[in-house]
């Protein structure tokens, strides 16, 4: 799997004509990554227009945000996964066009889990993938089945599906929003492919930093919850936590980016300012810098390859700061190389993993599931795991593990 090339004036001997305002769906919109995607194209409509937008649909406050969303934007289509929800959705929505003056108009409305696989199929000029979890699998593939470009920021959807992702995907059909890996594709066009020698992934370290194994075996939901740095959601700030959403991203940046497990790296940094680094062949290191915003990574990714102009916006170099970096306690949070592991096995024991994990990450917040025992138990499915479950071909195989993983995961926890 490839980016595209990057070109500007130096490949065209002249300035490049300003981008075409581009037509994007976006998946997960109420979340983190779908409400900062709105605000994206709110700042930057000769860029952006949002045109159809889905969501779960299980929670009857974000039912209501997803109907505002979309007489806001003026989308034409709205999905949401949950059947029972596409009443209260309409409702929701004629609402919303009263309150907004707009009496009569209303969306197309889909509902049902094949709603986000719909809409992402459908024209535009580029799917943001903001889902959480894998079942982001089946949106990702369906936009990359349309031929459209697809910002990823559901990363479990690569993790559990790499081959299928990887077999579907044209070369730059994929662009990163992960802050990390939209970090390493920005330092990548300072070289060729065969010049990078490894990858730094960085993290901020979570909530728990520096603290023993033995320290962290009573750590409550709210004290997972409470990161230092990031503003997301329960999974993937519980997943921080863990470092888990590090062990994933390694496995992410080595299908992005078509670079061995063993030349990624991950170093904790605290300030969460640099966001990755690509170490080249010669010694020298290009490092991505910027502000802890998800805004930037998500209107690169829905703009790439050009750049989303933000006045004002940017480190401020006259104040004097320290960023530092330290080494991964492994023995802490030993999910990076559990992660590794499973990727090495490869097939379908990367979908066990998350699949795995997203339920025990479920158990901790529900509070039947001690902090440490998240990994501890992810450990002992993969472990249980077997080849011979699927080769991680098809999204039936893929189906398979995860459903195998899951139950496995909850007979182990109790439930």
């Amino acid at each position: 799997m490839s980016l595209a090339r990057p070109t500007g004036p130096s490949e065209h001997g002249g300035p490049s004509a300003p981008p075409a305002v581009r037509e994007v769906v976006v998946l997960g919109s109420t979340g983190s990554i779908g409400t900062q995607a709105e605000e994206v194209a709110a700042a930057a409509p000769d860029r952006f227009r949002i045109t159809a937008l889905a969501a779960g649909g299980s929670d009857p406050a974000r039912v209501r945000q997803l109907a505002e969303q979309a007489v806001r934007l003026e989308v034409e289509a709205v999905g949401v996964a949950d059947p029972a929800a596409e009443a209260p959705l309409r409702e929701a929505l004629a609402e919303a066009a009263r309150a907004a003056g707009r009496t009569g108009w209303a969306p197309e409305v889909l509902a049902g889990p094949d709603a986000a696989v719909e809409l992402a199929g459908r024209r535009c000029d580029v799917v943001l993938n903001g889902m959480t979890g894998s079942v982001g699998l089946r949106p990702t593939l369906a936009a990359l089945e349309a031929g459209t470009v697809l910002a990823l920021a559901n990363k479990e959807s690569l993790v559990a599906g790499g081959p299928l992702v990887k077999a579907a995907a044209r070369p730059g059909q994929v662009v990163p929003v992960d802050s990390e890996h939209s970090a390493i594709a920005q330092c990548l066009r300072g070289g060729s492919a065969e010049e990078v020698r490894r990858l730094v992934l960085t993290a901020s370290g979570g909530p728990f930093r520096g603290r023993s194994r033995a320290s962290l075996a009573q750590v409550t939901p709210e004290q997972a919850l409470a990161h230092p740095t990031w503003a997301m959601g329960p999974v993937v700030t519980t997943n921080s936590a863990t470092m888990v959403n590090k062990a994933l991203e390694v496995v992410e940046a080595h299908l992005l980016f078509d670079l061995p497990l063993e030349r990624i790296d991950v170093v904790v940094h605290p300030q969460s300012v640099v966001h990755s680094v690509v170490e080249f062949t010669d010694g020298s290191t290009l490092a991505q810098c910027s502000p802890p915003d998800m805004r930037l990574p998500i209107s690169l990714g829905m703009g790439w390859p050009d750049r989303v102009a933000r006045p004002g916006y940017g480190i401020d170099w006259t104040t004097a700061a320290s960023w530092t970096f330290e080494p991964l306690d492994e023995e802490a949070f030993p999910a990076v190389s559990l992660a590794r592991a499973a990727a090495t096995s490869g097939g379908t024991a990367p979908a066990v993993f998350n699949a795995a994990n997203e339920e025990c990450v479920a158990a901790f917040l529900g509070g039947r599931l001690p902090f440490l025992g998240i990994v501890d138990v992810v450990a002992r499915v993969v472990g249980e795991h077997s080849p011979l479950t699927g080769s991680g071909t098809t999204v039936d195989d893929v189906l398979a593990a995860e459903d195998w993983a899951r139950e496995r995961a909850r007979e182990l926890v109790g439930v």
